[in-house]
């Protein structure tokens, strides 16, 4: 350990246990110097980034920050999750022996923070008083100044948020360091990058990068991968990449309050912050609670609540316009404090554009340079249709931006979760709704959740990339035991959610067009399974779930053709079939999947194949 008699540890730091976190890992890391922060810091670091370069303005009150060209997404080939227990290891958590990532990861770490500040940021990854408030404390340790602004806005920062705990010395121990971007040899057998959770001692060490999504530790690593070990090793909630939205009926006054997965690319950011369709304004209102995480908890009643445990939103640019997603538009509006991340930017206006946020770039090249900081005026002949922003370009901003968020999202009880939906991308096979009422099905259904490949990335054109429970990045222990302790939990449940699959993005077979307008309009089929669940509407039953009938759907205001209807409203009892194989297929790469899991899969099955093998049932309705 590195001498620390030279550094100053703030004298504010009155917790011991993270004074004595700050000592261990300043001695590690060698800064210059330790500075304790918190939300009320938040102009004078946004002053002092400003000052030094590291922002950029980008109109009143916005920001704008670049990443090294190589430090732009998530690396799930260099995030581990390590513990003690063998058991741990599944088919997807990359799991290695605490006993050896931990040296590893602190060497690399040695004295990597040299020259820079180490800024200590207490958080509180739920609201405060929830009942999950022990697991929601955390310490990230960090030497990028715009990781700190960032934190702030996506979590509760500041060490006061620890002085109402029932034990302040419980808490996650964090550490990002950034390490040389230019010598880290992104990408060959030499890189040097290493992010991993330390489940079992609540510990979290990245080494490599400043990028969001791998330096923002409150977020995944703390708020999915720690929390889902925590969730299961206590027995009590479950920490899921879900959504959260409220659908409030102006006319009766019940709110229907929904969660659920979805894999990238298949609507769960524009889902979370939708609007009610125009036809449908006068009648509901949509409240926002969150688009990534969600925490869930069975109360003293029986009843399954939720959480979103963020304060802020970290999404992604590609394609958010006026049309796609107003709500995020409205919410990132000057004087939002947004930090924009690796969009196109220009130095002479401070305006920042990414594809799709218009149908065409700016016409006027004066001043516009790409998300590298080339300018794009001198792009030659071979250059022009190269991106202005990276495609994982971001914006990030505190929740109470966003225009329709709940007026009960802070509330430390969460909301009583109606119903838990997953939702992929998928051209065929999957209508635009089915409900499943049983807990094994339900559970199964979200394992085999996946959006489908293409042909030109992945050579298995129609067959689904799985991502269970829109988890596959973020599992921390084994998917059998993580299915356990899904029906485990829920078994506890007095009312069950009603569970569904959702597809938004099924097209025609001939030409392409997608049969369903999607975004707004895509609360019509929420609003079914919310009737439907309260038995109002009763649609009709196939092999693989109950789907609306045409008469069910309150289609006012919406012109669909019949055709696109009936398509959309059907079972292709040929197509899922042949799913039920590559499902197989997938389940059995998992670890230990309970029973019931299986008997789930194979009722489905058994109940497919003579549909499928007789040639005069055509489809299932």
């Amino acid at each position: 350990m590195g001498d620390t008699s030279r550094i100053l540890i703030p004298a504010d730091i009155d917790n011991e246990s993270i004074r004595a976190f700050v000592e261990e890992w300043a001695g590690v890391t060698e800064p210059d110097r330790v500075e304790l922060v918190s939300a009320a810091d938040d102009a004078r670091l946004i002053g002092g980034a400003l000052a030094a370069g590291e922002l950029l303005p980008a109109g009143a009150g916005r920001y704008y920050a670049r990443s090294h060209p190589k430090d732009t997404a998530r690396s799930e080939e260099r995030t581990v999750v390590a513990t003690s227990d063998p058991a741990d290891r599944g088919r997807y958590n990359n799991w290695q022996p605490a006993s050896e990532v931990k040296p590893l990861i602190t060497e690399r770490m040695r004295g990597a923070s040299r020259g820079k500040t180490m800024y200590v940021v207490p958080y509180l990854m739920a609201p405060p008083g929830t009942p999950l408030a022990a697991y929601a404390a955390g310490v990230e340790l960090t030497d990028d100044r715009t990781v700190v602004l960032q934190m702030i806005r996506m979590a509760r920062v500041g060490l006061e948020h620890f002085d109402g705990l029932t034990d302040p010395d419980f808490f996650v121990r964090g550490v990002q360091v950034t390490g040389d971007p230019d010598s880290l040899r992104h990408g060959t057998p030499e890189d040097a990058r290493l992010f991993a959770t330390i489940a079992d001692e609540r510990t979290i060490l990245h080494y490599g990068s400043a990028y969001g999504g791998n330096a923002l530790l409150g977020k995944i690593a703390h708020g999915l991968r720690q929390a889902s070990y925590d969730g299961y090793t206590s027995g009590k909630f479950l920490a899921e990449q879900f959504l959260l939205l409220g659908i409030r009926d102006l006319k009766t006054g019940a709110t229907t309050h929904v969660c659920g997965g979805f894999p990238s690319a298949s609507g769960k950011t524009n889902l979370a912050m939708t609007l009610p369709p125009d036809a449908l304004g006068d009648r509901y209102r949509v409240d926002f609670y969150g688009d990534d995480i969600a925490w869930m908890w069975i109360d003293d009643e029986g009843q399954l609540r939720a959480i979103n445990p963020e304060n802020g939103a970290f999404g992604v640019a590609k394609d958010t316009n006026e049309a796609t997603n107003p709500t995020a538009m409205a919410a990132i509006a000057e004087g939002s404090g947004t930090i924009f991340t690796n969009t196109a930017y220009n130095q002479l206006t401070g305006d920042v554009w990414w594809e799709g946020l218009t149908p065409q770039p700016p016409v006027a090249l004066d001043g516009w340079l790409d998300w590298t900081g080339a300018p794009i005026a001198d792009r030659g002949p071979d250059q022009q249709g190269a991106p202005w922003a990276h495609p994982n370009s971001r914006f990030t901003i505190p929740l109470e931006r966003v225009p329709n968020l709940a007026a009960d999202a802070a509330d430390p009880a969460g909301v009583v979760i109606d119903a838990i939906i997953f939702g992929g991308r998928t051209r065929d096979r999957e209508p635009l709704i089915r409900a499943i009422d049983d807990l094994a099905v339900g559970v199964y259904d979200g394992l085999t959740l996946g959006a489908e490949a293409t042909f030109a990335a992945e050579g298995v054109d129609g067959q689904l990339r799985y991502d269970p429970m829109s988890m596959r990045p973020f599992f921390s222990y084994s998917e059998g035991r993580y299915a356990q302790h899904w029906l485990s939990l829920l078994s506890r449940v007095r009312e069950l959610p009603v569970f569904a699959h959702v597809n938004w993005l099924q097209r025609d077979p001939e030409d392409g067009h997608y049969l369903w307008p999607g975004y707004r309009e895509n609360l019509r089929a929420l609003n079914w399974l919310s009737r439907y669940r309260a038995g109002d509407a009763h649609g009709q039953p196939t092999p693989v779930g109950v789907i609306p009938t045409a008469e069910e759907l309150d289609l006012t205001g919406l012109d669909i053709p019949a055709e696109d209807l009936d398509r959309l409203l059907r079972i292709d009892t040929k197509r899922w079939t042949e799913e039920m194989q590559h499902r197989h297929g997938h389940l059995s790469n998992l670890q230990d999947l309970p029973q019931a899991i299986w008997d789930a899969h194979h009722r489905v099955a058994e109940t497919l194949q003579p549909l499928a093998s007789d040639p005069a049932s055509g489809t299932a309705r």
